[in-house]
């Protein structure tokens, strides 16, 4: 993308979403080109006229930051979010590119920032049946509180040579969805096996559930029991989620918030019960 690609880009991002106060990035040539084409461009103007306009608006210009050069770990969630999707989805184009006219490959796009989007940002209300869902950047986005949902139907890999071309890109968002889930979860959780101790799952953890394969539902729960061997080593769980509550592995469990109760997380990793 160059200079000129970014800068439209921006715009219809703006059209959309309204006014930016704050856009962060790293230093990408196309980045920088636009920083300093929109500075040509406002010195072109009368700046205390239009300073004193936004003012009156009650805005003010949009600010840039950007990282320092050859620090791209400093983008923190976005660069994990980019790189994960960006490896999956080049695959995918290798083996369905061809399949995709530019309309279904837009489509496609828009139903990957759905996948990525949905993931939930909070906790508070996972065993509550009657609460919202969890919060998810899309709400933020959208300001409604269910998240996008796939069109219903079954799509296989017959699809992929239907005339059809809608349901064609389904098929391929269901692939992105299965494989994303499956990335990304491990960039939550690693798990090395047999090299050294790690902490026992612990009555009050909230986890996320490996199991589910529909689309943009992520399933939250906290661990309400555990079952140990011989070792005093936790194998599964059970975990109560707003439906009610179930027994799990612990290999389809993903720690994301520890329990609260730190005595019982120390006694229970030092193998004492």
């Amino acid at each position: 993308m160059d200079t000129d690609s970014f800068i439209m880009m921006l715009r219809r991002f703006i059209a959309r979403r309204g006014n930016v106060r704050l856009l962060r990035s790293d230093n990408g040539t196309n980045f920088v080109g636009c920083d300093n084409e929109l500075r040509r461009a406002v010195d072109e103007m009368d700046d205390e006229k239009i300073d004193a306009f936004i003012q009156q608006q009650g805005g003010d210009w949009m600010k840039w930051k950007r990282n320092p050069p050859a620090s791209s770990h400093m983008g923190g969630a976005w660069e994990r979010l980019i790189r994960s999707a960006r490896l999956i989805f080049s695959s995918l184009l290798e083996n369905h590119g061809l399949s995709l006219n530019n309309e279904a490959f837009l489509t496609l796009l828009t139903e990957i920032e759905a996948i990525i989007n949905s993931r939930p940002l909070t906790v508070d209300t996972l065993s509550d049946g009657v609460s919202e869902l969890p919060l998810s950047p899309i709400n933020l986005l959208t300001m409604k509180s269910r998240v996008v949902l796939p069109p219903p139907g079954n799509y296989s890999q017959n699809d992929l040579y239907s005339r059809k071309r809608w349901r064609r890109v389904q098929h391929i968002a269901n692939e992105f969805w299965d494989r994303w889930r499956k990335e990304y979860l491990q960039t939550l959780q690693q798990r090395s096996k047999w090299q050294h101790k790690v902490r026992n799952f612990v009555i009050g953890d909230v986890v996320l559930l490996k199991e589910t394969n529909f689309r943009n539902d992520w399933k939250l729960a906290r661990i309400v029991d555990v079952s140990k061997d011989d070792t005093n080593t936790v194998r599964s769980c059970k975990v109560k989620t707003s439906i009610g509550i179930f027994a799990r592995p612990i290999h389809k469990l993903v720690l994301l918030i520890e329990s609260e109760d730190e005595t019982t997380a120390e006694q229970n990793a030092s193998g004492d019960d």
